[in-house]
Parts: C-alpha cells; structure tokens; sequence
C-alpha cells in the first residue's frame, strides 16, 4: 500500500524539483525528543529454547543484540544517508523471549534533545538487534521471519506526539 503525506504537506527529503536532499533544520528549536519502535523475529521452538538456556555457539544472543541495537541507533547516520547525526541522550533495547511467536521480541527507546526526531534511530536499533538475533542463530533456524517492525510513538518537536493506534 503506498502512503501519501497528508493533504496539503509535502514530503520534507525531496526539493521542489523532486531531487533528493537532507533538510535544513537549522531553524528549528531544540526540544526534549523521543521516540519507541518494536518488532519481532519467529523462529521453531527448539532455536528459541536454545536462545533461552544460553546454549548457541555464538555466545549470549540477547546481550549482544542489545549492545548491538545500541550500537546501531548511535550510527543511524552512517546508514540511513539523509539522517542527520544526533547526540543521542538515552537508547534502551530490550529483548523477552515470546513462546507464543515463538520468538525474540525487542522494543527501543531513545532520547534526544535536538533539533529534529530520533524515529530513524528507535527504528534502526530495532532492525539491528533482530538482524543479531538472525545471524546468531541461522546455524540453528534459517527459516526464521523478521517482522514487521514499526515506530509505536514519538514525543516531542513541533509535530507534537504521536502513538499507533
């Protein structure tokens, strides 16, 4: 399903001749910002209980996914080419195992006092961390889904609040 901006608004990374560009936000005030993504990686019940009792190969797969969802959200700008970089404030990940998936759930938040939103970044820490928890464990589960993953609300800047449905 394609999405448009909202009547009347046009969308802010492309220029009036339809060229790609970073936005200047130069003008905007710099407020308290934050932003929580989540998503979540299925795979068979006996990966799963491998992640659960610290049994895979590669080590912890839930502490390194947290350190690398961290990692992540602080590089958004390496990754994500029209991001600005950003002194991140706070960035949590959290990871809990779901039986009923089965899989690996995770949830970012971070926090920012800047002059535009940190979405990229809770999005992008998400990513990573289940990316971590794929590579982890593909010896055991190749089949595994990532999915969906999607921003669940952000606080702060001149757009105000907004929270999923």
């Amino acid at each position: 399903m394609t999405r448009r901006p909202a009547e009347g608004r046009a969308l802010s990374h492309v220029d009036a001749s339809g060229a790609a560009r970073m936005v200047d936000v130069s003008a905007k005030a710099e407020t308290a910002r934050t932003a929580r993504a989540a998503g979540a990686i299925r795979m068979s019940g006996d990966a799963l209980a491998l992640v659960r009792e610290n049994r895979v190969a590669k080590g912890d797969v839930l502490s390194v996914a947290r350190i690398a969802g961290i990692m992540a959200a602080k590089r958004t700008s390496e990754l994500v080419p029209l991001c600005h970089p950003l002194p991140l404030s706070s960035v949590v990940v959290d990871l809990q195992l779901d039986e009923a998936l089965p899989g690996v759930r995770v949830e970012a938040t971070v926090a920012t006092t800047a002059r535009t939103g940190v979405e990229m970044e809770a999005l992008t820490a998400v990513s990573v961390a289940l990316l971590t928890v794929y590579d982890m464990v593909k010896a055991v589960d190749r089949g595994m889904e990532i999915g969906p993953v999607m921003l669940l609300e952000k606080a702060g800047g001149a757009g105000g609040p907004w929270s999923r449905a």
